[in-house]
């Protein structure tokens, strides 16, 4: 077993079986402001158009429900990272928790969702982008954004935080901005609904299960991210009691952000009837302009791109050298030499780093946002089933943990987690089981390689 490591004078976990290469700078508030990053607190920018039409305009009530039910995959999260304080996350936390081989495939699956989503991030944002300025091509815009990313990354967690930080304050602002012009006219002007109404968060006779069913497969994915915090668990100085809270913390913050500005869109245009797509695509930065003008509407859409294009991307892309980094130095993964390296300086997984921009230039180049958001949405849902799987066998099963706080920490809420993913991911069309069931096959087969047949484990588990 492995004991206590030093890193710059700051204690790190005993009995994780690796020496501590990542710098141990991270605090509390530096995870918080990287998951609410991560997570975009003007994410409802980009699906309210699509969601309100389907709900009614009870777009609120669907982030409510969406809150509720990812939350005990976050409790989940949470309580793996006190048992694996390491870098990795839903990787680690299986292959410890549950089965190392099992670990791995759960960890191919997260590599489909997160090692895409920079390039899926990047594409959005060369759009927007490309429409303040036309004669800038979207590609140009796509490499810019990975450009600054991959520096920013490469160069420490230091200044991915204070860059994260910065980004942050932006977001917010408009946000603020945004919530300011919907009060003065909703309460002030007296155009909308005039003042309150209950119809964007409740109507009679319109809720039942079949609804919250339907929200519940529409919110859940939009609150994807928030997990990406546990993948920093080797760069924070007290990984065991700050990564599970900021996880939730960070979770509990957007969600009120997200029906803040939802609830006020349904006050200020009742009307969400949008029929074209372009109506839907824009929904929610047309009904900033109708309430701010063209200053808030340009505003939001250029802190929009920047939001997209560098800070959520930026902090997917750190989230995704960290689990390539845990991988190959398990020497699990193809290249796992190149990719386990860490820069003498910058001590940063930074072959990963690089690995990730090269695969987001060609990725954003070449796949459909279809066919990315397919591979996201399987290998994403996939892993949170199985964190929930892995609570419940590890502390219930493994542990022995009993009494009634046990049962309702490590039997119910993983249980009701598990139940809520397992019916979002029970929804997916053919197109999507196809791609991820493909890529998981070829995740089996590469583990079997590595493995000599699934008989041997990462050196750094078998004295555990």
């Amino acid at each position: 077993m492995a004991v206590l490591q030093q890193s710059q004078g700051i204690n790190t976990a005993a009995g994780t079986g690796y020496q501590q290469e990542l710098n141990r700078v991270l605090t509390m508030k530096d995870l918080i402001i990287f998951g609410l990053v991560t997570m975009l607190p003007i994410a409802p920018f980009q699906v309210y158009g699509y969601i309100a039409p389907d709900t009614y305009g009870m777009v609120p009530f669907v982030y409510l429900v969406g809150l509720i039910a990812m939350l005990f995959t976050a409790l989940s999260y949470s309580q793996m990272s006190k048992a694996f304080p390491v870098a990795g996350s839903v990787y680690s936390y299986v292959q410890r928790g549950l089965n190392p081989h099992i670990g791995f495939v759960t960890g191919w699956l997260i590599i489909a969702d997160y090692i895409l989503v920079p390039a899926l991030l990047y594409s959005f944002a060369g759009m927007w982008a490309g429409a303040i300025v036309p004669a800038v091509p979207t590609l140009v815009w796509v490499v810019l954004f990975i450009l600054v990313n991959t520096y920013i990354n490469a160069r420490g967690i230091t200044l991915a935080a204070k860059s994260n930080l910065l980004f942050l304050i932006m977001e917010l602002l408009a946000v603020a901005l945004f919530v300011t012009f919907m009060i003065k006219y909703v309460f002030i002007d007296g155009q909308g609904t005039g003042g309150l109404s209950m119809d964007p968060l409740y109507q009679a006779g319109k809720v039942d299960l079949s609804f919250i069913a339907t929200a519940a497969s529409i919110a859940v994915l939009g609150f994807l991210g928030f997990d990406v915090i546990s993948t920093l668990s080797e760069e924070v100085k007290n990984p065991i009691k700050t990564v599970g809270r900021s996880t939730v913390l960070a979770l509990l913050i957007i969600g009120g952000l997200f029906m803040l500005q939802a609830y006020l869109a349904g006050l200020a245009h009742p009307d969400f009837n949008f029929a074209t797509t372009e109506e839907k695509d824009l929904a929610l930065f047309n009904i900033a302009r109708e309430v701010g003008g063209d200053f808030l509407y340009l505003f939001i859409l250029v802190v929009g791109v920047i939001a997209v294009g560098v800070a959520n991307a930026l902090a997917v892309q750190s989230a995704i050298s960290r689990i390539l980094y845990s991988m190959s130095r398990d020497k699990l993964l193809p290249f796992s030499g190149f990719l386990g390296q860490i820069h003498p300086k910058y001590q940063t997984p930074f072959n990963a780093t690089i690995f990730v921009a090269m695969i987001s230039i060609v990725v954003a180049m070449t796949l459909s946002i279809e066919t990315i958001i397919m591979f996201v949405n399987f290998g994403a849902l996939t892993s949170f089933m199985m964190i929930n799987l892995t609570v419940f066998i590890y502390y219930f099963i493994k542990r022995k943990e009993r009494g009634l706080k046990a049962l309702i920490s490590y039997v119910l809420f993983p249980l009701i987690g598990f139940s809520v993913i397992a019916f979002v991911w029970s929804g997916f069309d053919k197109a999507t089981y196809i791609a991820g069931f493909s890529w998981m096959a070829v995740g089996v087969i590469v583990g079997f390689i590595k493995s000599k047949g699934y008989k041997e484990v990462p050196p750094a588990l078998k004295d555990l």
